[in-house]
């Protein structure tokens, strides 16, 4: 009896440490929020159309979307709830850095249900006014920003610049340094994936390809062995972050069954700004941020033609570089189908997603 009870104890403890390894902790992340998302979808979709909580769509835009008119949106709140539970799952709760990361990441989630809740169900076209969007993303990032910014103090690495490429080549920040640009990054990626938001599944996927991305550049950095290796900083438990990269890129990949052309729901505010502000924060963590910025290369690409878009506008007195803006818009303009300009941009981004993950050895 003493020695039966012995072995299943010692089975017991077995699995406790298999289920310790982070990686498999992220892979089952992965397929937890992937089967969350699968299985609440089609519930989710029914009630937000019984509610009657329909994408309006704008009359100077491409007339091919005037038939998405009344899909079900605010479905990002699929997302969130997906990676939130399979984050409190899989993730280890002593871990400051996803509670970080998760808690950026439902704030952003918060003000884009606000303004969708305001557009969509209250009938208000202006939503959440630009100010107050503003306001409260900056005070979220700022707060992110400052937490970092005194953990930071235990942490050296998390203190500098990375220069991809170059093994050893970083350049302190600074406590002022280190807040303003944690602050931009979060708050400049939230904003430019809500941007690409634009095409039935073109916003997701290359979410889900960076979001693994860099899940592995955490995995590496959380590792004192690896990061050696490869000439990375070593941040001590930024290693968790992988089992949220994890439960993201699943999450992504279960809305995307229902995202995909022709799109029977969209992920909205709620679901486009959190998803960014969480890339920028975990990239801030493992202190990829220029990585991030190669392998984003279509978010920031759709955020530089609504800038560039805006100042030639006004300064030309009327005169327009591109047919609309974002880019997006202009291919579809110029003749390209919706189904090929987001494949195609898929296609960069995971030429982009590669080439950035070639950092990790190629310095």
């Amino acid at each position: 009896m003493l020695l039966e009870l012995a072995q299943w104890l010692a089975k017991d403890v077995r699995l406790f440490n298999v289920f310790g390894y982070i990686t498999l902790r992220a892979v089952l992340a992965c397929l937890t929020a992937l089967a969350i998302s699968l299985i609440l979808g089609p519930f989710v979709i029914r009630k937000l159309t019984a509610y009657k909580i329909g994408q309006s769509v704008r009359d100077d835009g491409p007339r091919s979307h005037l038939t998405k008119a009344g899909t079900p949106t605010m479905g990002g709140a699929l997302i969130l709830l997906s990676i939130a539970i399979t984050t409190l799952l899989w993730g280890d709760f002593a871990n400051r850095f996803v509670w970080i990361v998760l808690a950026v990441t439902l704030g952003f989630g918060a003000i884009g249900w606000i303004d969708d809740y305001r557009k969509v169900v209250q009938r208000d076209p202006k939503g959440l006014s630009a100010k107050a969007k503003f306001f409260w993303q900056s005070l979220i990032g700022l707060g992110a920003a400052g937490t970092l910014a005194w953990m930071a103090q235990g942490i050296p690495p998390l203190n500098e610049l990375i220069v991809p490429f170059f093994k050893f080549i970083a350049y302190p920040l600074g406590t002022v340094g280190f807040i303003v640009l944690t602050y931009f990054v979060i708050v400049g990626t939230s904003n430019a994936v809500n941007l690409t938001d634009g095409l039935d599944g073109l916003a997701i996927m290359p979410t889900v390809m960076v979001g693994g991305a860099l899940g592995v550049f955490a995995y590496v950095a959380g590792n004192a062995v690896f990061s050696k290796y490869l000439g990375l900083p070593y941040i001590p438990g930024a290693g968790e972050l992988a089992v949220f990269s994890g439960a993201l890129a699943g999450a992504g990949l279960g809305f995307l069954w229902f995202n995909a052309y022709p799109a029977e729901v969209f992920m909205g505010d709620v679901g486009a700004l959190a998803l960014g502000a969480a890339l920028g924060t975990i990239a801030v963590i493992v202190r990829q941020e220029i990585v991030l910025f190669i392998m984003g290369g279509v978010f920031v690409a759709e955020t530089l033609s609504v800038m560039i878009q805006v100042i030639y506008f006004k300064a030309s007195g009327g005169k327009r570089i591109f047919r609309m803006a974002p880019l997006h818009h202009h291919y579809e303009l110029e003749g390209w189908k919706e189904s090929q300009v987001v494949v195609r941009f898929w296609i960069i981004t995971m030429m982009l997603v590669l080439f950035g993950l070639s950092t990790l050895k190629l310095r």
